[in-house]
């Protein structure tokens, strides 16, 4: 496997690939925690080149100005990777832990595939649109509103659904003409990488996309004061996505926060039970939990309560953690041993504020290597209580009874997030009122899918800040510029 290690030991500035002054650090796998390779280190200096580049990229060049150019670019990207998907599906089940049947869709193949939307939208979009003329002030005047690109953009990525994020971002800041410094999470630093590699097989001009990996989350801030940059495109938690606001405001960069959810599965009471039980918990479970659209509160009639945990409890039983490779698993490995003992404490501070756990509540007892966790299910609790408000990102449920339409939607909004949920009943007024009424990015009807490259994501209150994907996710890349011409 050609990746393996040199290819994604590299940073990629200024179209070349480069070995970093700041070495390596090495990189595991989390279904045995084994060492399967390693990273480039970036430093501050390393990071600062990528940006001069960028800057450089955008300002000097076509790039932002030449359609054509980017819609071929975008293409020849995504033929490139489809050139070599297998060991892309294969070292991305290595390095992130995702399950098989997930890189054929939002893990890999899904966003991959999305590039043909962007390099679409290029070519179809109204980037010039005419207002016709008027008389302003006296004077016979043409006007139009132009669309053009924002800018420099750094984009920082989590490790839960790095090809997702990264394309979600790189896509539509390319599309709209902006230049790139994609800056990955630490722990799956090979899914940017591998672009550094594949670049070399399109048309993009140097600068036009830099990627730099580090251990070191100082790396993301020093992206965010750099005047150099733009615009700001961040997916991670609420606490992180507040403090590169703050550190943004210094230089009024625009920024874009993909950040919690604690989502709400609304169960009705004329819902088919069974079904609503066996869908929330698979979704709390695949990929462990480590989703932050996935529904992990679970909202159920409080007279069919011991119903549901039973139906529950039986749903998670069945989706036991095992290989990512086969294509079976649902539950693959948790992506450390410090976010292993992080679901850990939660599921302890759930007994010490009076939950019960029905279910699951430590790592599977036949893993004795890797970092795992065992779908849990968790009752008793108060909506108020911090395991029923927090993000655990993990696989754990907890289930809440509810006493109405009206008390489920209030429970449901009654969280600092408002990212993603799901209702479930076969009242269709009943079933409006409730979609209409929770205040949430995105929202699954009796299991429907809403997700799409050409579906906006992102959430309400503290779950973020504007939308990823779609035409809406697109615009956040856009600058808007009035232009008046003698009529």
């Amino acid at each position: 496997m050609s990746f393996f290690p040199e290819n994604t030991s590299r940073l990629f500035i200024d179209g070349e690939l480069r070995a970093s002054s700041g070495g390596t650090y090495p990189v595991l796998d989390p279904s045995n925690g084994e060492e399967i390779g390693h990273a480039a280190d970036a430093t501050e200096d390393e990071t600062s080149a990528a940006v001069a580049a960028a800057r450089r990229a955008f300002d000097t060049t076509d790039w932002s100005r030449d359609h054509a150019l980017r819609a071929r670019c975008l293409r020849q990207l995504r033929e490139a990777i489809d050139a070599r998907l297998e060991e892309i599906r294969e070292f991305t089940i290595a390095e992130v832990g995702a399950e098989h049947f997930l890189t054929t869709g939002p893990q890999l193949e899904g966003p991959v595939q999305g590039l043909d939307y962007w390099a679409e939208l290029v070519e179809g979009f109204e980037w010039v649109t005419d207002l016709g003329t008027a008389d302003v002030m006296g004077l016979s005047s043409r006007r139009e509103v132009r669309r053009e690109a924002a800018g420099v953009v750094a984009a920082i990525t989590p490790w839960n659904f790095p090809h997702q994020i990264n394309f979600a971002k790189i896509g539509p800041a390319l599309a709209a003409g902006c230049t790139v410094v994609l800056k990955p999470a630490p722990d799956t630093p090979w899914c940017a990488a591998m672009l550094g590699e594949l670049a070399g097989a399109t048309d993009l001009p140097p600068g036009v996309l830099n990627i730099v990996t580090s251990s070191r989350n100082e790396i993301g801030a020093q992206l965010t004061r750099d005047p150099g940059v733009d615009l700001v495109s961040f997916t991670g938690s609420t606490a992180t996505g507040k403090a590169i606001m703050r550190t943004a405001a210094d230089s009024l960069k625009r920024v874009f926060l993909e950040l919690g959810g604690k989502s709400a599965s609304i169960v009705l009471d004329d819902a088919d039970l069974g079904s609503a039980c066996m869908m929330t918990a698979v979704n709390a479970s695949m990929h462990a939990g480590q989703g932050c659209a996935l529904t992990t509160r679970l909202l159920v009639p409080r007279e069919r309560l011991d119903e549901a945990i039973e139906l529950t409890t039986a749903a998670l039983a069945g989706l036991a953690p095992g290989d990512p490779r086969d294509p079976g698993t649902m539950c693959g490995p948790i992506i450390s041993a410090r976010q292993r003992d992080r679901i850990a404490e939660y599921v302890e501070l759930a007994r010490a504020e009076g939950g019960t756990i029905e279910c699951g509540g430590a790592p599977p007892e036949d893993k004795t290597s890797g970092y795992w966790f065992t779908p849990t299910l968790i009752s008793g609790l108060d909506p108020s209580s911090r395991v029923a408000q927090e993000e655990i990102f993990g696989p754990v449920l907890v289930i809440l009874a509810h006493d109405g339409d009206q008390h489920a939607i209030d429970i449901a909004n009654d969280s600092p997030y408002g990212l993603s949920g799901a209702v479930w009943g076969s009242d269709p007024a009943r079933i409006e009122y409730v979609v209409n009424s929770v205040r949430t990015g995105t929202l699954g009807v009796n299991g429907a899918q809403w997700y799409g490259v050409d579906v906006p994501f992102g959430g309400f209150k503290q779950s973020g800040i504007g939308r990823e994907m779609g035409i809406e996710g697109f615009a956040e890349y856009l600058e808007t510029k009035a232009v008046g011409t003698p009529g």
